[in-house]
């Protein structure tokens, strides 16, 4: 009975360690498949030429490519190139391999950030003839659209509130497009392009600030420089340290490259629609500058990681070389704003 018993017991062992033996080699395949899926989703799509873009969408659609119809597509063309390129949007996946992605979510933010600011301009100024005119149906509602809640997994889901997006801007497109809809329009103004290059000077500047932190240092408070009369809401040190944690370097280079790349885009559709403008400015060639600074932050990154060199000492600092390509834009837009003020 008790040789009975053991042998019962020895089998049933042998049953379990196989099982684990099982259910170790499945966890371990998923594991495999899901570092492979994460690697092959790392991904940031290649630029794009948006006049050729633009020129193949009216004639696949059979629309007039009019004034303002480069910029409008770029922007539904980055919106949909957000859902749809290789992994889809991984902002808000909850499950391997998306949950343990941080470089590709943040350049998704970035982009998004553009997207946004875009949306708002042409809400409020490029469809808009006045401070008085009403604003288009379409654009006000689809302004609010891509300023949902990037991470929302359901109730909605972040991918179906920007479609939504994309869907009322391709209808402002068609009614764009058509003579039969005067309600619609682009007004390819000077005021229109600086007022939306005040607000990318200062995501720039912001963007610059935070990578140039990556190595910490000194700062003086200049909040109230320049304005005997200025004040301000709290008392702020007349001195502190600015660093960016250690964990969100990467964070805020890959941010950056996402911003750097929408903008490039806008900044070249721009230069179509708001041709005659800068031609008349004399303004042509410091936008065509400030996009030949955007395409440098678009190179390729050699290194398997993204190095933190402290300034000048042995390991480069990427972080130090994208803002200085950044600021280098960002003084380019400063000069380009004044350029379209004068008369």
């Amino acid at each position: 009975m008790a040789g009975g018993l053991w042998q019962t017991l020895k089998a049933r062992g042998a049953t379990l360690g196989m099982a684990g033996r099982v259910a170790a080699l499945l966890i371990g395949v998923y594991l495999i498949g899901c570092l492979a899926l994460a690697w092959w989703w790392d991904y940031e799509p290649d630029t794009f030429a948006v006049q050729e873009f633009a020129a193949a969408h009216a004639e696949d659609r059979g629309r007039t490519r009019v004034i303002g119809y480069t910029t409008t597509v770029t922007l539904i063309h980055m919106a949909d190139t957000l859902l749809e390129k290789r992994g889809g949007y991984v902002s808000n996946d909850l499950f391997p391999p998306g949950v343990w992605m941080d470089n590709v979510p943040n350049w998704e933010f970035g982009v998004l950030t553009q997207i946004r600011d875009a949306a708002r301009a042409f809400r409020i100024d490029f469809s808009r003839s006045q401070s008085q005119s009403t604003e288009d149906p379409d654009l006000s509602v689809a302004e609010g659209k891509f300023f949902f809640d990037n991470s929302s997994w359901a109730f909605p889901q972040s991918e179906s509130e920007y479609r939504d997006g994309i869907r009322l801007f391709e209808d402002y497109l068609d009614r764009l497009a058509d003579p039969n809809e005067p309600n619609a329009q682009f007004y390819a103004r000077a005021d229109n392009l600086r007022a939306w290059l005040e607000g990318v000077e200062t995501r720039l500047g912001s963007l610059s600030q935070r990578l140039s932190a990556s190595v910490g240092k000194r700062q003086l408070n200049v909040d109230l420089a320049g304005d005997p009369g200025a004040a301000q809401a709290t008392r702020a040190p007349a001195e502190e340290t600015v660093r960016t944690p250690w964990m969100d370097i990467d964070d805020v280079f890959f941010e950056a490259r996402g911003q750097t790349w929408a903008l490039l885009h806008f900044l070249k559709a721009m230069e179509h629609d708001f041709g005659d403008v800068l031609d008349k400015k004399n303004a042509r060639v410091s936008l065509q500058q400030i996009i030949r600074e955007l395409e440098s932050t678009q190179d390729t990154i050699w290194s398997p990681v993204i190095l933190n060199g402290d300034g000048l000492g042995l390991l480069a600092n990427h972080s130090l070389v994208m803002a200085s390509y950044i600021s280098r834009a960002n003084a380019a837009i400063s000069d380009l704003r004044q350029l379209l003020a004068q008369g």
